[in-house]
């Protein structure tokens, strides 16, 4: 298999080829809840793929989904994700039969310490599953098309930039089953949108808010008509993105990340400190001589 790579490497102008490399480096990536594919070069599309349980969240998703983007973390390939759910919408948030199944299993265990360490150790293994979206250091767009309710907007508020459809519906649905949500988007969401009075109205009552109101608050970068023409966008812009040095996007991810919680003075040192490296770096120099020469854009290698 390496050495069919390596053919496929040598011979970059060739669109054949090309699609093969895909081909393969999808194929590394295979999932019973999730689809994998390579849409263009150094651009990976991550689909939510259980249309006919609307793409909600079982024991299978939530791990999935963290190994996944453990994986393209490191996959040198991959420069840009895209996010997006088959089928006819999102995400209707979590499986109810697999969220009482382990409530089920809960209160089999009878000494309270012993269910408290059971039903602790499920909720950060659920944290840590979405929280790999802002852990991979590479950038993740994704794509909102019907419902995204519960676990759904937990998901893509984790994502780096979001898109939605017309038809698109938002709802924190937690408080509506007996529960405050638990894996994100309570601390996530006020940042997002920048007013903690509608971040907190909309965790309170659990209304549904459509895709208007979305943009208005903050919460999607710009609404498209529908979800072909939302992928289509979002795959201009990863394809955009995937041109640029990925030292440079991938630190630029990480100091933003970073400065969220940070003062400017700490946001301005975990930058510094990167970029005394990132500065001696091919990258930047190639970057420089194209634009001092208006010459063609550079060609980086993977990072």
């Amino acid at each position: 298999m390496n050495t069919i790579k390596s053919l496929i490497l040598n011979q970059p102008k060739n669109k054949f080829t090309a699609a093969v490399l895909r081909a393969y480096s999808s194929s590394k990536y295979s999932y019973e809840t999730l689809a994998v594919s390579v849409p263009k070069k150094n651009v990976y599309h991550v689909e939510l793929n259980r249309p006919d349980k609307l793409n909600t969240f079982n024991l299978a998703m939530w791990n999935e989904i963290g190994q996944c983007f453990k994986a393209l973390h490191k996959e040198p390939e991959c420069r840009v994700i895209v996010l997006s759910g088959q089928g006819k919408l999102f995400s209707a948030g979590i499986d109810l039969k697999s969220l009482v199944g382990y409530f089920t299993q809960a209160n089999e265990i009878e000494d309270p310490p012993r269910r408290g360490r059971f039903l602790y150790d499920w909720m950060k293994d659920c944290q840590a599953s979405i929280t790999t979206l802002e852990d991979c250091i590479k950038p993740v767009l994704s794509v909102v098309h019907g419902a995204c309710i519960g676990a759904g907007i937990n998901l893509t508020t984790a994502a780096d930039v979001r898109y939605c459809t017309e038809d698109a519906w938002f709802q924190v649905k937690e408080v509506e089953v007996g529960l405050a949500a638990d894996v994100g988007v309570l601390q996530r969401l006020p940042k997002i949108v920048g007013n903690t009075s509608v971040a907190r109205e909309l965790c309170f009552t659990a209304r549904k808010f459509d895709a208007k109101e979305a943009l208005q608050i903050g919460l999607v970068g710009k609404v498209l008509p529908d979800k072909e023409s939302a992928l289509k966008h979002a795959l201009q812009v990863a394809e955009d993105i995937a041109t640029k040095s990925p030292v440079a996007v991938q630190a630029t991810k990480l100091n933003i990340i970073y400065s969220q919680d940070k003062t400017p003075k700490e946001g301005l040192e975990h930058i510094a400190l990167i970029n005394m490296l990132n500065h001696q770096g091919e990258d930047f120099t190639k970057s420089a001589i194209a634009l001092a020469t208006k010459g063609e854009k550079p060609d980086f290698e993977d990072y």
